[in-house]
């Protein structure tokens, strides 16, 4: 019995470890976002907050739009996220 399992345990773990390398290989470069995002919230009232969300935002969608306010359509993955749901619904990204 144990020898049966052997094999295709070690066949799950290694593809498992592949999708690892995979996605932690595919996400963009902290410089990457940290640049865009401290455009996009330069003007922004809380700094803090604007840089936290859109660097979520960047990592997930791997871009940022332009400017310090709109743009959003160079970018639909950013801005087609959003928190709550109903009346709370309210744009994820900055």
């Amino acid at each position: 019995m144990i020898k049966r399992l052997y094999p295709a345990t070690f066949t799950l773990l290694l593809l498992f470890s592949a999708s690892l390398i995979l996605t932690t290989t595919a996400e963009p470069d902290s410089g990457f976002c940290d640049g865009k995002c401290k455009i996009r919230c330069s003007k922004a009232g809380v700094k803090d907050r604007c840089l936290k969300y859109c660097n979520l935002c960047c990592k997930e969608c791997n871009c940022v739009p332009s400017g310090t306010y709109g743009n959003k359509d160079e970018c639909p993955c950013y801005r087609d996220k959003y928190t709550g749901e109903g009346k709370r619904r309210r744009p994820k990204c900055p």
